[in-house]
């Protein structure tokens, strides 16, 4: 149950970064909420109902309404639970809140963008090339973390916060990728503030709570392959 008794539903697929990011959002601020695993070739009644736009996960139901799409939700559940346990995840400072949904949308836009192509090229030279992007973008987002954290261990400083969850929904990828094809995206030697965000952030006991396990998603990935 959540602050003031109402129930919370997360329907997602135990896989997504993205339903990941909400699991992430709930699990940081203390909440209980019911994990609802959907078959995406199956989609519920409820899943379509809820989400009639984009028909797609995650969607968040508290007390029965839905919130959808993973961004807008990790933002709700920082307001709609603005006393729950833990630090904001958004800085209340309205600069320093500008500055973290840019490097959201730098991680949407261009980290993600690319990445995810990578898996889906057809050919080896245009995964070659997409991994390419993908590697450039980390780069800069070094950097990012560097502004972002003001010498702290993450992109929120001394806590977690906005950046840090929705990066942290491609953690469990980013080992498996590894695992997958020996790209090291996050390499301590080229950017070593994420390489040391990584285990930093994945050694949370809010973040463990949540994580999958990153052999069943590289035999998911196995068997997703062409």
């Amino acid at each position: 149950m959540a602050r003031g008794g109402a129930e919370l539903k997360l329907l997602g697929t135990w896989a997504s970064p993205f339903v990941l990011r909400a699991q992430l959002a709930l699990s940081f601020k203390g909440l209980s909420f019911e994990n609802v695993e959907e078959d995406l070739r199956n989609k519920s009644d409820l899943l379509l109902t809820s989400n009639p736009v984009h028909k797609a996960v995650p969607v968040l139901l508290h007390g029965g309404r839905p919130v959808c799409e993973s961004l807008v939700i990790v933002q709700y559940v920082d307001e709609a639970f603005s006393g729950a346990a833990g630090p904001p995840l958004l800085p209340a400072d309205p600069y320093e809140h500008a500055v973290a949904r840019f490097w959201v949308a730098f991680i949407e836009d261009k980290l993600l963008a690319a990445w995810q192509k990578v898996f889906t090229a057809k050919t080896d030279e245009e995964k070659a090339e997409w991994m390419k992007q993908t590697l450039a973008a980390v780069d800069v987002l070094e950097g990012g973390l560097k502004e972002c954290s003001k010498g702290g261990s993450f992109f929120g400083g001394d806590h977690v916060g906005y950046v840090d969850i929705v990066l942290g929904g491609a953690v469990p990828w980013v080992h498996a990728t590894e695992v997958l094809s020996g790209a090291r995206l996050f390499d301590a030697g080229k950017v070593p503030l994420l390489a040391a965000w990584l285990e930093r952030f994945g050694a949370l006991k809010e973040a463990k709570a949540v994580m999958p396990d990153v052999q069943r998603l590289v035999e998911h990935a196995k068997m997703k392959q062409p």
